[in-house]
């Protein structure tokens, strides 16, 4: 294959809030093509299942950036910056002392021990709305409070700061922000977070994961803070995202929100398939990577030092399953790439899906009729944050 030309990346012009960007998918119908990005970068993009899968697994690509711009704007700068404690900028050895001892927090058994926790909290928010009554707003509500409650309290946090997390969450994932806005937030929830160190340092506990970093780590304070600050703002940005989106999904789709009705015991595999679809679906580039050699990814040289991004349409693939670009409650549960792959796959995964599982079933069994109160295209929605999702979802029941 020849080398592809330059294009421009269709950014924040989705015909649909749930669909890719327009003329995204045609730009990657042939395989590999060179885009060229905002700020002048050109980056290969890989948008086949199995592509993706070789670039976040092949320690080829590096998450280094080494001083490079950033792929998108300013705001995303703060994702990339060579912080001590920054493991999305890091492979290797480097990544795996930082990333091995926080798994610990996030193993299956230790989860599934939070799962009556989490149920507590989902019940307490889905109270409060109905007792509000309608109409509501589902983010405001649900969607941002329950994930922000949960990983402080998996991390030992004082839930009392939950409206500095998501502040600071916002400026840290932001595109249009400036490191000197994220700087003077995290500064601030430095203050709070130094306080809890301290307290998990004198009682030695290891019993949640901030004690676990203190007491049980070789971190240094300024890796252990910025761990902590990372955690805290992904533990809860991501997975509102993602359940607004769900949520917004199954409105669109009630022959699909039918089978959830119908099985709500089956949540865990329905997760699977909203995430693979709905991610697919936004579609757009997302991770990047550089070459440190030359690659071959689906019949498309990388040189050293070449960018590369992905695309999580790779989801739907149809080599991954059959008719992969319908949303299918029914089908079996199938590898997507919802989560990411390879060494920088989501810590946070398992917990995600606990919280989603339970804020699914729970919320449709507690409101069958819950409903959209506008249509989903004239709700609002988060352009200016690179974890894209719903800024409100008005519903009623």
């Amino acid at each position: 294959m020849t080398e592809a030309a330059v294009c421009p990346v269709p950014h924040e012009n989705r015909v649909h809030p749930l669909g890719a960007p327009a003329g995204f998918a045609e730009a990657i119908s042939d395989g590999p093509v060179k885009m060229l990005w905002p700020n002048g970068v050109e980056a290969w993009v890989i948008s086949s299942y199995a592509g993706v899968r070789k670039v976040l697994s092949d320690p080829r690509f590096s998450a280094n950036k080494d001083g490079q711009p950033e792929m998108r704007t300013e705001g995303e700068q703060v994702l990339g910056l060579p912080e001590p404690g920054n493991m999305n900028v890091m492979d290797g050895d480097a990544h795996l002392r930082l990333r091995r001892p926080l798994a610990r927090a996030f193993m299956v058994k230790r989860l599934n021990e939070m799962r009556p926790r989490i149920q507590e909290i989902v019940d307490e928010h889905l109270d409060a709305m109905e007792r509000a009554g309608a109409p509501a707003d589902l983010v405001s509500s649900v969607c941002l409070p329950v994930p922000s409650l949960v990983i402080a309290e998996l991390l030992g946090v004082p839930p009392e700061h939950q409206a500095l997390f998501q502040a600071t969450a916002r400026e840290m994932f932001g595109k249009n922000g400036s490191r000197a806005e994220y700087e003077a937030k995290a500064e601030e929830l430095d203050g709070v977070l130094l306080k809890v160190v301290q307290e998990k340092k004198a009682s030695g506990t290891t019993d949640d994961l901030i004690g676990l970093m203190v007491n049980d780590t070789d971190f240094q304070m300024d890796e252990l803070l910025f761990l902590a600050i990372g955690l805290l703002a992904a533990g809860h940005e991501t997975t509102s995202n993602f359940f607004g989106l769900f949520t917004l999904t199954l409105f669109e789709k009630p022959d699909q929100l039918a089978i959830l009705k119908r099985d709500p015991g089956r949540a865990d595999v329905i997760v699977e398939e909203l995430m693979r679809y709905t991610v697919g679906r936004l579609g757009g580039a997302g991770l990047a990577r550089r070459a440190v050699e030359d690659v071959e990814v689906d019949g498309v040289t990388i040189k050293a030092g070449e960018w590369v991004a992905v695309t999580f349409q790779a989801n739907l693939d149809e080599s991954l399953c059959p008719h992969a670009g319908e949303l299918d409650l029914e089908r079996r549960a199938v590898s997507h790439l919802g989560f990411g792959y390879g060494p920088h796959q989501c810590l946070g995964a398992n917990l995600a899906r606990a919280e989603l599982q339970i804020l699914l079933r729970t919320l449709f069994t507690r409101f069958p009729d819950v409903r959209p109160a506008v249509p989903v295209a004239e709700m609002d929605f988060r352009e200016d944050m690179i974890t894209y999702g719903a800024a409100t979802i008005p519903v009623v029941w």
